[in-house]
């Protein structure tokens, strides 16, 4: 009897275990969990780059080679060693790059090694910012706080769609946030074939799950649950800009 072939264990998300795997150089994971956290995290230091001034292109090749530098420097090393908010380490990190990379050669800022960081839609991104006053610090913090509900966000779509519920999760999710869509019950639960009555438990599930994945999202970045709170405040501050 021939078995079916070993299955490859699911590949871990959480940001602590993501970083403790990429810091295993040697493990054959390493540059798989690399890659999944530059994806994760790299539109907030490529914003931060270009708010600092830097054009375009400059911001593209210093996020690129921010990147690359972790890999090869082993910046995570001192954040395995270190730990606390992962959110203030990189930022940290990244000034660090900066104020290094200043008189960096051109000629070696691109291809050879680099790390498949995501910019294609970079600067179409970055025009929309509704800000221009914000600090390079504080344009970090909001665009890590918006990457994070889009996590969030991704993960609930992901579990709705694994139920069965994709469509109603697409007509739901603007009631993620108290009072946004609260107004609209009537005609949600017509679109959806619910009474009012279901629609509003629909929802209070959503949301109750939506905090759930939130603070699991935080809890991942940090090494201290009782830091969550003081993280989820900072970065719902920061949405608030």
């Amino acid at each position: 009897m021939t078995g079916d072939p070993p299955r490859r264990p699911a590949f871990p998300t959480t940001r602590l275990t993501l970083i403790a795997l990429a810091c295993d150089e040697s493990g054959p994971r390493a540059r798989e969990a690399l890659t999944t956290l530059c994806g994760a995290y790299w539109y907030p230091i490529y914003a931060y780059m270009r708010r600092l001034g830097y054009s375009r292109e400059d911001a593209e090749d210093l996020t690129q080679g921010f990147f690359t530098r972790v890999l090869e420097k082993r910046y995570l090393d001192d954040f395995e060693s270190g730990r606390g908010r992962f959110r203030t380490f990189l930022l940290s990190s990244a000034k660090h790059f900066v104020a290094n990379e200043r008189d960096w050669a051109r000629a070696e800022k691109r291809g050879g090694g680099r790390l498949p960081v995501p910019l294609d839609d970079a600067e179409s991104r970055f025009v929309r910012e509704p800000r221009h006053d914000l600090t390079p610090e504080t344009l970090f913090e909001r665009q890590w706080a918006l990457a994070l509900l889009q996590r969030v966000e991704d993960r609930l779509r992901r579990e709705a769609g694994e139920s069965g519920k994709a469509e109603q999760f697409d007509l739901l999710k603007s009631c993620l946030i108290p009072g946004g869509a609260d107004t609209g019950y009537r005609a949600l639960a017509c679109d959806l074939g619910m009474t009012e009555g279901a629609l509003k438990v629909a929802v209070h599930r959503l949301r109750r799950r939506f905090r759930d994945l939130l603070r699991e999202e935080i809890a991942d970045t940090v090494d201290d649950p009782g830091q969550v709170r003081d993280e989820l405040a900072v970065l719902l501050a920061a949405l608030r800009l």
